[in-house]
């Protein structure tokens, strides 16, 4: 069982309903009309409201951020591969973002945040390890990691497949010839974006149909990968809105 803080964050999970939930914990003397859309989300699906002391729920949470509301429930579900190539088939000009390299919970939340924000069809993370920890993933994520589809994978062979379905496959890296403003972002597209110490690595190159860079002043230390790919998924936006 995991644990999820906060009343946006359970709520999200209650809404997206691919959680199986054990009880939520409220806060004795919370003003209920605050947490009314959590309590009646949580009676139209069964789930026991439990009112407990600050103490208790501050022994379950990380400090004592949390408002009131503590949810105890199952791991949010990754997306499988085959649920990624039906989004990319239902949607004519679909757009994923490929993230590797990110070992920060927290700025992975920002991540997610930022490309349902902007539009994104789902995010891929290439990574062999799950170390995240989920309650540092939903709370900047407010609400987009229960709402987006995440697939973890560990190879390239999913990249492999999206791209003989149309897709292009775009790496973000420095010195590429090719600025984000000046490349065609509008089709159906995955953007891959790497973490400051490595980058994108050479499986992922190797497969990429073109490279795109953040045009940046000279002297500029490199961004971070959260901030990267916030700047690369709104101008996507910005491009696909026009």
């Amino acid at each position: 069982m995991e644990h999820l803080e906060g009343r946006q964050s359970v709520l999200a999970a209650l809404a997206a309903r691919q959680r199986k939930f054990d009880v939520i914990l409220i806060r004795h003397g919370i003003h209920e009309e605050k947490i009314r859309d959590v309590l009646d989300a949580a009676a139209a699906m069964g789930v026991p409201i439990r009112r407990v002391d600050s103490r208790e729920l501050d022994d379950i949470a990380h400090g004592a951020t949390h408002g009131g509301v503590v949810a105890l429930c199952s791991a949010k579900p990754r997306a499988e591969a085959a649920e990624i190539l039906e989004i990319a088939g239902k949607n004519p000009s679909p757009m994923f973002l490929l993230i590797e390299g990110i070992e920060d919970a927290r700025n992975l939340g920002f991540v997610l945040r930022t490309a349902e924000a902007m539009g994104a069809s789902g995010v891929l993370i290439k990574k062999h390890l799950w170390d995240f920890d989920p309650v540092e993933i939903a709370r900047p994520a407010s609400g987009a990691y229960e709402r987006l589809p995440l697939a973890q994978i560990e190879d390239v062979s999913l990249l492999k497949t999206l791209r003989q379905r149309g897709l292009s496959l775009l790496g973000c890296v420095a010195g590429a010839r090719t600025d984000i403003f000046s490349a065609n972002l509008t089709g159906p597209i995955i953007l891959a974006i790497g973490g400051e110490k490595r980058g994108l690595s050479g499986a992922v190159r190797d497969i990429c149909d073109g490279f795109i860079t953040i045009p940046t002043v000279v002297g500029a230390s490199s961004l971070s990968l959260s901030h990267a790919a916030a700047i690369v998924l709104a101008e996507a936006s910005r491009q696909r809105r026009g």
